[in-house]
């Protein structure tokens, strides 16, 4: 079984740094460290634990700048086999529907029984690339994905997909497009055997697709539907109030004080 994961580099929250370019307010990648977006890599730990279980391989595919193989090189130290960067100066600033267009091009020259994909991405928060690249491939699309379950004999997959009541059993033909959750289990970290055997495997570097252009022209910038035209910060904190009498007497407080602004 091929399992091919949509993996994207983002910047790294943690790390602080100027994160907006003052003149167009898009995300000024170069100023902060890069990592692999984590809904992304709960999908990678849930692919490498079907084909441990089912035999098979795990591979990437990525849509980012050409400083991405970095980044790329924790994906394969998990244990992915390979993977496929699609890198153009002209995708800077690109929105969801170039993105969406870019790796559904790319995705028809791989070879796969399934795909995986992460909730959403940390630096967008979209959500809806993969139901897009879904609908471009012709994949049946398999969301918020709580337990995966192929048959490789019947060439079907189950899922059981988070709902509000509960979760949904769905099935569908494979090859299909399924949106991984963080119900399916804590992302390893890679082994020191695992970072080293990383250094040795494959990331193909290709450009733009040819079959990626959109209506207006090439994917990218120029063809964005959306921009940020400015951007403030939150208002300050008002001030609070903090309780630190006994709990009944905290308790009366906070009745009161709800009371008061009628909130209650």
């Amino acid at each position: 079984m091929r399992i091919v994961v949509l993996v994207k580099p983002v910047p790294d929250t943690a790390s602080g740094g100027e994160r907006l370019r003052p003149d167009d307010f898009r995300l000024d990648r170069a100023a902060v460290p890069a990592v692999v977006n984590a809904n992304d890599e709960y999908a990678l730990e849930a692919a490498l634990k079907l084909t441990e279980a089912h035999g098979g391989e795990v591979a990437m595919l990525t849509m980012a700048g050409p400083t991405a193989p970095e980044t790329m090189r924790k994906a394969l130290a998990m244990g992915a086999a390979s993977g496929t960067l699609v890198t153009d100066d002209s995708l800077g600033g690109s929105d969801i529907v170039s993105t969406t267009r870019v790796l559904a091009a790319a995705l028809k020259d791989l070879e796969y029984d399934l795909v995986f994909a992460g909730a959403d991405t940390s630096d967008g928060g979209g959500g809806v690339v993969p139901a897009g690249v879904a609908a471009l491939v012709g994949l049946p699309y398999l969301s918020y994905a709580a337990r995966i379950e192929p048959n490789l004999e019947k060439r079907q997959v189950r899922v059981h997909r988070i709902s509000p009541t509960g979760y949904d059993v769905l099935e569908a033909p494979m090859p299909a497009l399924i949106v991984a959750t963080q119900a399916l289990g804590e992302p390893r970290y890679p082994s020191l055997k695992g970072i080293m055997a990383a250094r040795s495997k494959t990331i193909e570097t290709t450009g733009l697709p040819a079959d990626a252009a959109l209506d207006g022209g090439a994917p990218g910038r120029d063809s964005s539907t959306t921009a940020v035209l400015t951007t403030e910060a939150p208002p300050p904190r008002a001030a609070t109030r903090v309780i630190r009498d006994p709990a009944d007497e905290a308790a009366r407080q906070v009745v009161a004080f709800l009371a008061e602004r009628r909130i209650i």
